[in-house]
């Protein structure tokens, strides 16, 4: 009897295992946190600015100064992530050019699978005025759950410096407005 309940033991804490290994490879869910996913400090004064970063290294999204960030997860190659680039684009210029959101809400985007080089050739062929990261050995994407593209995630950060995921979806954002409208009812932002 000792050895059964030694073995059912045994069993439970291997299955309870692969379930949070299972786990970790899900895209963020609404509701929960982010990974632990370290980008490095823009290079450019343009991009800290933006970012309300300073100095080098890496930093983590939540340090992001705003009250949301919208994190889009693209490829160089993906043709669904080239014909949305314009309408990211023009997502980021409605909250620029709206006193109410500017500075409060912050865009980025992670290229998975994506070499410096090749995020520089996706940000000038559609003139992406946001920051950019590399991803080329695809651990962002792993942590994320390995994510077709795109993949829109937006985290509110709180003032005590956690977040919580408010949206986290495939696909296209089919609409700035719209989209924007839907970010700032689950941000509370008005």
């Amino acid at each position: 009897m000792k050895k059964i309940t030694i073995l059912l033991v045994g069993i439970i804490f291997l299955f309870s295992g692969l379930v949070v290994a299972f786990a970790a490879n899900e895209p963020p869910k609404e509701g929960g946190m982010l990974p632990d996913i370290k980008l490095s400090v823009p290079k450019s004064p343009e991009g800290k600015t933006y970012l309300g970063l300073k100095g080098d290294g890496s930093f983590t999204i939540p340090q992001i100064k705003a009250n949301v960030v919208i994190i889009e997860i693209f490829s160089m190659y993906c043709p669904y992530c080239q014909k949305e680039a314009p309408v990211v684009n023009e997502l980021y210029n409605a909250i620029e050019k709206n006193p109410d959101l500017k500075g409060k809400i912050k865009i980025i985007g992670i290229g998975a699978g994506n070499t410096p080089f090749e995020v520089d050739v996706f940000q000038k062929t559609y003139n992406v005025p946001f920051p950019l990261f590399p991803d080329e050995d695809f651990s962002i994407h792993k942590a994320c759950g390995e994510v077709r593209t795109p993949f829109f995630i937006a985290i509110k950060i709180n003032k005590k410096g956690t977040h919580q995921v408010i949206y986290s979806e495939l696909g296209t954002i089919k609409g700035a407005e719209e989209f924007l409208k839907l970010i700032r009812k689950r941000s509370g932002l008005k």
